[in-house]
């Protein structure tokens, strides 16, 4: 009887755990309802933001002698060091969501050791900054609450740093990693490197016909206050696309974790009727004995 009473108390404990499980699946495809609608309006902006800034950019490259006079534009042959900034969940419970953009950090800072650069580490995200920490991987600066609860202030705080060390030239290259939003059931993994900014997608052609209207005077100028907010939007926008994936995560992961303790209820259940049965068997067979005895 002990046996039977074991297996009822595993059962409960099962059923348990799926009940909360299947609640924080319930939480997470109502969080990502909402994060997916501002990651899809959040991309449009940028997308708009990037025609602007490559219209422009384009315009001074075809038209200006010498090209673009902008760190922010011009290609680092041998880097001394970079930032790598990467983005992960505060929160656990969603499945290798942070480990896939840990792995892409990891491969990076690699790469760029055997190319002898020196690496500076900063992250977002409670996960990432106690894996890093946890592997004696020094952070050269770090913030939580962030990737969980975008905000555009404190985003645009911590991104100006190393925007003022590039136009400096105390770093030449700054990556953001972050696992980003593609559909329900899809994260894809990004590794973008945002400054210095990739001329090569500025073509004479593409802005001939051009529709905005700057004075030459002022182009330089404008470009400049562009590559700001172009950098600090892209900093923003990884880390909506980030917590859109985070929430698409965490529902697939419970999800799963639901169907599995359903599995296991139902094999314990098995188990415990067999066991119920086993146990009856063995007490009809000792009254039978005891009656035979008694003859």
């Amino acid at each position: 009887m002990a046996n039977l009473k074991d297996i009822q108390r595993q059962i409960k404990s099962v059923t348990s755990t799926q009940k909360t499980t299947r609640a924080m699946k319930l939480v997470s495809t109502a969080k990502l309802r909402r994060a997916e609608e501002l990651a899809k309006r959040s991309r449009l902006y940028a997308e708009k933001m990037n025609q602007v800034i490559a219209e422009i950019a384009g315009r001074i490259k075809c038209n200006k002698v010498g090209g673009i006079d902008n760190r922010c534009f011009s290609t680092i042959e041998n880097p001394k060091m970079v930032d790598i900034i990467f983005v992960t969940a505060d929160k656990g419970l969603c499945g290798g969501f942070n480990i896939q953009t840990i792995k892409a950090v990891n491969k990076l800072i690699a790469s760029y050791k055997e190319q002898d650069v020196k690496v500076r580490l900063r992250g977002v995200g409670k996960k990432g900054i106690e894996y890093f920490k946890y592997n004696e991987i020094e952070l050269f600066d770090e913030v939580t609450n962030l990737s969980s609860k975008p905000d555009k202030v404190r985003s645009d705080e911590f991104i100006k740093a190393s925007l003022e060390d590039y136009k400096n030239g105390k770093i030449d290259a700054v990556h953001v990693v972050y696992n980003g939003y593609k559909n329900m059931i899809t994260q894809e993994l990004h590794v973008n490197k945002v400054l210095p900014v990739d001329t090569e997608q500025f073509e004479c052609k593409d802005v001939q016909s051009s529709v905005i209207e700057v004075e030459a005077q002022d182009e330089e100028h404008m470009l400049d206050s562009l590559v700001n907010k172009y950098v600090e939007y892209n900093m923003y926008y990884s880390l909506i696309d980030s917590v859109a994936a985070e929430h698409s995560a965490r529902m697939q992961a419970m999800d799963a974790a639901t169907n599995n303790a359903k599995d296991m209820v139902k094999s314990l259940n098995v188990k415990f009727n067999k066991a119920r049965q086993a146990a009856i068997t063995t007490e009809l067979i000792e009254i039978i004995s005891g009656v035979e005895s008694m003859k």
